[in-house]
C-alpha cells in the first residue's frame, strides 16, 4: 500500500491508491464503516411490516418498520451462520433466513429457529442494530450504534436546497436507476466534484446550465461541498445544485421543476464501482417532465462513463506517482482528497 503520507498541497492521491486491493480493504472498515450514506425512500418503510434492504459499503443492512411503527436498521446477516436474511423490499410480518429457517421479528429479536427448543435460547438472539435516521423523504443510514447525528453531515443542505426553490416534505421518490462503472469509487466521486470538465465534456450541459468560473460557484462543507450552477435559458423555477455528503452521496437538483436526485457509491473492487440514484419530484409534476429531465441527466452520466473509465485506464499505468489539482478549479476534489488522508492516516 505505497504512499499512504505521501503527496503535496497541489499533488492528487497518490494513483496507486486506485488499484490496490489492501487500500480499498482499509477503506472500507475506515470510511464506509463511519460515515452516513443514503440508504432509500422513507416511503419504502412507511406502513408496519415495510422493509427494504440496501448496502453500505460491503456492509449488508435492511431498514424495517414493525409492527409498533418503530423505525429500524438492521445487519443483514443471520446470527446462526451468517446467511444474507432478506433481499428485495416489500411487507411481511416477520423476516426469514433462507438457510436454515431462522426466523426474526422486524425489531431484529430472533422469533424462532428450528430445533430451538432444545438447542438455544432465542430471547437472546437479535439482529445487530444500526442507526438510521430521516432527512424529510430521505433515510440515511450509519453502521455506528451511536454516531454523531445526522445533522453534522447534512451541515448547511438543508438550507441550501430549500434556498434553492425545493420543498424537501413535499418530494416524493419517482425512479430509481443503477449503474456501474469500470473505475475505483474515489474516481467517481472526484469526477462530480468538479465541472472543470464540463464545458468540454458536457456540451448538452454546458449549452443550459453557466460553467463559466466567474457564475460557476463552489463552496466546501465540513463533511461536504457544494456547487451551483445558473441556468441559462429558464427552463423552469429550480437551477442546478450539485452537493456532496461524506463518504460518497451525491445529491443534487437539475434546472427544471423542483427536483432531487440522491445516491450513493460503492466499490465492487478495486477498479469496480457500483451505485444507484433516486429521483424525486412533487407529485404534480407530470411524466413527461420527468422523462425528459431523466433522459438529460443520462446523457451526462454517459458522458462521465466514458471519462472515468478512461482516467482509470490512466492511472493504472504505474509510470507516473500522481497528478497535479488547479487550486481553485479543483478545490472541492483537493477538499475530499484531504478528508480520505485523514480517514487512513
Amino acid at each position: 500500500m505505497a504512499g499512504l503520507a505521501s503527496g503535496t498541497a497541489q499533488g492528487t492521491l497518490p494513483w496507486s491508491w486506485y488499484s490496490d486491493p489492501e487500500l480499498l480493504r482499509l477503506e472500507q472498515e475506515r470510511i464506509f464503516r463511519h460515515g452516513w450514506q443514503y440508504a432509500g425512500p422513507a416511503e419504502q418503510a412507511t406502513a408496519p411490516g415495510d422493509f427494504f434492504t440496501c448496502s453500505v459499503g460491503d456492509v449488508p443492512v435492511v431498514v424495517t418498520r414493525d409492527r409498533d411503527g418503530e423505525l429500524h436498521a438492521l445487519l443483514n446477516v443471520c446470527r446462526h451462520r451468517g446467511s444474507i436474511v432478506a433481499t428485495g423490499r416489500g411487507n411481511r410480518e416477520t423476516l426469514q433466513c433462507p438457510y436454515h429457517a431462522w426466523t426474526y421479528g422486524l425489531d431484529g429479536l430472533l422469533r424462532a429457529a428450528p430445533r430451538a427448543k432444545h438447542e438455544l435460547n432465542v430471547e437472546e438472539i437479535a439482529l445487530r442494530e444500526l442507526t438510521v435516521e430521516a432527512w424529510g423523504p430521505l433515510l440515511f443510514v450509519h453502521t455506528d450504534v451511536n454516531p454523531p447525528p445526522l445533522a453534522e453531515t447534512l451541515g448547511p443542505l438543508p438550507e441550501l436546497v430549500a434556498a434553492g426553490g425545493i420543498g424537501i416534505d413535499r418530494l416524493r421518490f419517482r425512479r430509481r436507476s443503477d449503474f456501474e462503472l469500470n473505475c475505483n469509487w474515489k474516481i467517481a466521486v472526484e469526477n462530480y466534484l468538479e465541472c472543470y470538465h464540463c464545458a468540454v465534456a458536457h456540451p448538452g450541459f454546458s449549452a443550459v446550465v453557466d460553467v463559466s468560473p466567474d457564475a460557476y460557484r463552489l463552496e466546501t462543507h465540513t463533511l461536504g461541498s457544494s456547487q451551483f450552477g445558473p441556468t441559462k435559458n429558464g427552463r423552469g423555477p429550480v437551477e442546478a445544485q450539485f452537493h456532496w455528503l461524506w463518504p460518497v452521496t451525491k445529491l443534487y437538483a437539475l434546472p427544471g421543476p423542483p427536483n432531487l436526485a440522491v445516491g450513493p457509491v460503492a466499490p465492487l473492487g478495486p477498479e469496480r464501482t457500483t451505485g444507484f440514484l433516486d429521483y424525486f419530484f412533487p407529485e404534480e409534476v407530470p411524466d413527461a417532465e420527468v422523462d425528459e429531465l431523466l433522459a438529460f441527466d443520462d446523457q451526462v452520466g454517459l458522458e462521465d462513463r466514458a471519462l472515468v473509465e478512461s482516467v482509470q485506464a490512466g492511472v493504472r499505468s504505474g509510470l507516473l506517482d500522481e497528478g497535479r489539482l488547479m487550486p481553485e478549479s479543483e478545490r472541492l476534489l483537493a477538499h475530499f482528497q484531504r478528508l480520505v488522508r485523514e480517514a487512513l492516516a
